[in-house]
């Protein structure tokens, strides 16, 4: 009996042991952006905090779409808060789900991309709404009826939740966690974070902009860190050494020549401001006529466009005159009866319409009209996700599906990757460089399998580094605190 007791004691201290190991860990794990490009959630769980970055939806193929209806391996109410690097889509579109599904912790981010977030959640949750009775009016979905991933209204839940932060300012989250934003050069207010747990640090990169914008400021650096969870979109690319100004310019023209229209499906944040920047700099230097109209035709964009003006002289080079200036000088429709009349114009013209991934919005109403014609140009700028009429026009396909009906392609379709607001594999490595020591291990995400394994190869090979590339609902041990835990010390909202 007594050898019983003893082996018995023994076992519950060993069980006891474990669990507080286990309390004890600090832990990754990716919701998504894991092996592809979209859909970013990174769940940092920790002794005190169970912390999210990022809250994106799935974007591209229809088997990373359909995750988007798929529950989470996580309760939303034991997620105790949201940082937010920026406000693309694919960063920040989930956030509705996730609070009508029960989180209600704060979600950090910037000035610039809370406003940017609630312009595109609505603009999100709008369209959805709006493809959701387009399906059900002409029979296309095989759901009856076809339901909106989410609404207007549950968009607008999720902004009081919104809680915004300056650069390098250190947030307390709790007794041993601590972050900063730093600027990352990617979108207007986009950020790299960086999160101090328990004496730990941990770098998640966000989207690393490019370091010669026409309008945004270089990415500022962190220079220390243990660990660094770290996209990788065009981790197995350079983009090409050439003038994108004379590129583009010379581009128009010889559209012009045939007295076609250029076609630029362009992101309405980030891309469409950085866009009518350089033309309008084209048309000052004489490259580009003038009299060409150029017709932004997107409401999203030109909101985005009133947000940069409004935060221009903190956060970008072009100060707050300049931004009035160019938009005084292009068409911008908020009207979708003015859009069938540009269409219907047979004059040559620069459109500039979202989405920039060709997956919904104003510009494929033009598509549809300008693809089949050989005399107009379609131009790429940016990323285009497998999966999406981008892609598969830059893949050269013959034809294009919208709104359930194919449509030839015989329009030029080109593309200048310099304007892409992703940096490219040197650009990454020279981001990686600035770690002086060097980190213990680097974590990719964000990008699609043939990038992120030229990437890591890459890592290995030229700077001597562990590199992971994380997949989907798999946890990573990062270590293991040698405090020892008395209770977690959760965050409550000020809302």
């Amino acid at each position: 009996m007594f050898i019983v007791i003893v082996v018995m004691k023994i076992l519950y201290q060993f069980y006891i042991s474990l669990n507080m190991l286990e309390m004890n860990q600090v832990i990754l794990q990716s919701l998504g952006a894991a092996e592809t490009v979209t859909g970013s959630k990174h769940l940092l769980k920790t002794p005190e905090l169970t912390i999210l970055i990022d809250c994106g939806l799935f974007q591209g193929i229809k088997s990373l779409r359909e995750q988007n209806w798929f529950p989470l391996n996580i309760s939303a109410n034991e997620i105790d808060l949201i940082i937010l690097t920026h406000a693309h889509l694919d960063h920040c579109g989930y956030i509705p789900l996730l609070v009508k599904k029960g989180f209600k912790g704060k979600i950090y981010m910037t000035k610039p991309t809370a406003a940017l977030v609630q312009l595109i959640l609505l603009d999100s949750a709008k369209l959805q709404e709006e493809d959701a009775e387009r399906a059900n009016k002409h029979h296309y979905s095989k759901h009856h009826p076809a339901k909106p991933l989410y609404t207007i209204e549950d968009a607008e839940a999720c902004f009081k939740y919104f809680y915004v932060q300056d650069c390098d300012i250190f947030i307390r989250l709790s007794d041993h966690i601590h972050f900063r934003f730093k600027l990352c050069g990617h979108i207007l207010g986009a950020c790299s974070v960086e999160l101090t747990c328990f004496e730990k640090v941990i770098i998640f990169s966000g989207d690393i902009g490019r370091p010669q914008s026409a309008i945004l400021n270089p990415p500022d650096y962190f220079t220390s860190a243990d660990y660094i969870v770290m996209e990788s979109t065009y981790g197995d690319r350079l983009h090409p050494d050439t003038d994108p100004y004379d590129e583009l310019a010379d581009l128009i023209n010889e559209t012009i020549r045939r007295r076609g229209n250029i076609l630029i499906p362009s992101f309405a944040v980030g891309r469409a401001q950085e866009l009518i920047y350089m033309l309008n700099l084209l048309k000052q230097q004489g490259k580009i006529p003038l009299n060409l109209p150029i017709i932004m035709d997107s409401p999203m964009a030109a909101a985005a466009t009133k947000i940069s003006l409004q935060y221009a002289d903190e956060y970008t080079k072009v100060s707050q005159r300049e931004f009035q200036e160019i938009s005084d000088h292009i068409i911008i429709n908020q009207d979708y009866n003015n859009t069938i009349g540009f269409i219907k114009d047979k004059k040559s013209k620069i459109v500039i319409a979202a989405s920039g991934m060709l997956t919904g919005g104003r510009v494929l109403e033009y598509l549809k009209h300008y693809v089949g014609d050989n005399k107009n140009t379609i131009l790429m700028i940016g990323f285009q996700a497998e999966g999406t009429r981008g892609r598969a026009l830059l893949n050269n396909t013959h034809e294009v599906k919208i709104h359930g009906q194919y449509y030839a392609v015989n329009a030029k379709v080109t593309e200048i990757q310099y304007l892409s607001a992703h940096a490219d594999q040197a650009e990454l490595l020279d981001w990686i460089k600035k770690f002086e020591p060097a980190p213990k291990s680097i974590f990719l995400v964000h990008g699609e399998p043939c990038a992120q394994e030229s990437f890591r190869v890459k890592v290995q090979t030229a700077l001597h580094l562990p590199v992971k590339i994380m997949k989907q609902n798999q946890d990573v041990l990062l270590f293991t605190c040698d405090y020892e835990i008395v209770s977690p010390t959760p965050v409550k909202s000020n809302h």
